[in-house]
């Protein structure tokens, strides 16, 4: 039987943006046993610059993430590094969720002793530094680096190569011959167009969390694994009406 699993872009997404995050990831990367399907954010933009548009985030994927378990999905893969959502959406769901955030860090973990976090500016560092704490890795991140440029979440970074990606190349440079990293993890899903070109640049692994944290899912699905409830404890009492009165 065919699984579903529902990826949430807390971003509205028109015909060319969603073209540009579906290639995330690539058909040959999506077993034949399983349905991807993307959503975008209905109502709202964000950058998550700032800690209310994080707050603002959190509902955007709450809300989608309920609703795919409704449509019934099998998994939901949170599709921002913000992790936004995934503790609140483990409490509500019984399905799989995953973030990219906490799968790269922890994979990052795996290939090496210590990890760098490439990222576009530096209004998404205290993301980073909030998520690392949660998850007790922050003693092994050994640097954020970014490149003082605003994100396009829209566009991404098509058009941008020639600037971007050797502004990418440079931070990471210095991420591993300064810093001492081991391994490369892009701070945000929206930068997957330069992973390629990073990977054959850079003397080190280079995670792209939105593959990684899709992977993961399909790896959860077949093996029969979701979160634990004697962690992430179901409410006791639902409130999604109060909280989304449109959904």
């Amino acid at each position: 039987m065919t699984k579903r699993i529902k990826v949430i872009y807390p971003v509205p997404m028109n015909e060319n943006t969603r073209e540009a995050i579906e290639t995330q990831i690539p058909a040959q990367f999506i077993d034949a046993r399983f349905d991807v399907e993307f959503v975008g954010s209905k109502r709202l933009m964000t950058l998550a610059n700032s800690y209310y548009d994080m707050f603002i985030m959190e509902g955007i994927i709450v809300e989608a993430g309920m609703k795919a378990e409704e449509e019934g999905f099998d998994a939901v893969c949170i599709n921002t590094v913000s992790d936004s959502g995934l503790s609140a959406l483990r409490s509500r769901l019984s399905i799989p969720v995953i973030g990219p955030g906490q799968a790269s860090f922890h994979i990052a973990s795996m290939l090496g002793q210590k990890f760098s976090i490439l990222t576009m500016w530096q209004p998404w560092v205290p993301i980073y530094t909030k998520t690392l704490n949660e998850y007790g890795l922050t003693s092994r991140c050994v640097s954020i680096r970014h490149i003082d440029t605003r994100p396009d979440v829209q566009e991404l970074l098509e058009g941008k190569e020639e600037i971007v990606f050797e502004k990418l190349e440079t931070e990471g440079v210095k991420a591993t011959e300064q810093d001492g990293a081991d391994v490369i993890i892009l701070g945000s899903t929206t930068m997957h167009q330069s992973h390629r070109y990073l990977d054959e640049k850079l003397s080190v692994p280079v995670i792209n969390p939105g593959l990684v944290a899709y992977k993961l899912c399909e790896m959860f699905l077949e093996l029969g694994l979701t979160h634990s409830k004697r962690c992430y404890f179901d409410p006791e009492t639902l409130q999604d009406a109060s909280i989304f009165p449109e959904s």
